[in-house]
């Protein structure tokens, strides 16, 4: 799992420092930089519009970086 973990850190560095995000949505491995590739304030409307349209958390719960 390091190497995987190690991975994951190496693509998002060459990523963000071309400005890209190299996926659709957020993965699982992706969670610990969404807010550095997003900044906070991106991460904290993404959460206000997840609990407006799911109050209950109940769609893909525990899934998205931001699940209560």
């Amino acid at each position: 799992m390091a190497l995987v973990s190690d991975r994951s850190r190496e693509h998002f560095n060459t990523l963000t420092e071309f400005k890209g995000t190299g996926e659709h949505g957020v993965g699982v491995g992706k969670k610990e930089y969404l807010v550095g590739e997003l900044g906070p304030n991106t991460v904290k409307l993404m959460r206000a519009i997840k609990d407006a349209i799911d109050p209950l958390d109940i769609m893909n719960p525990g899934k998205v970086p931001f699940s209560k």
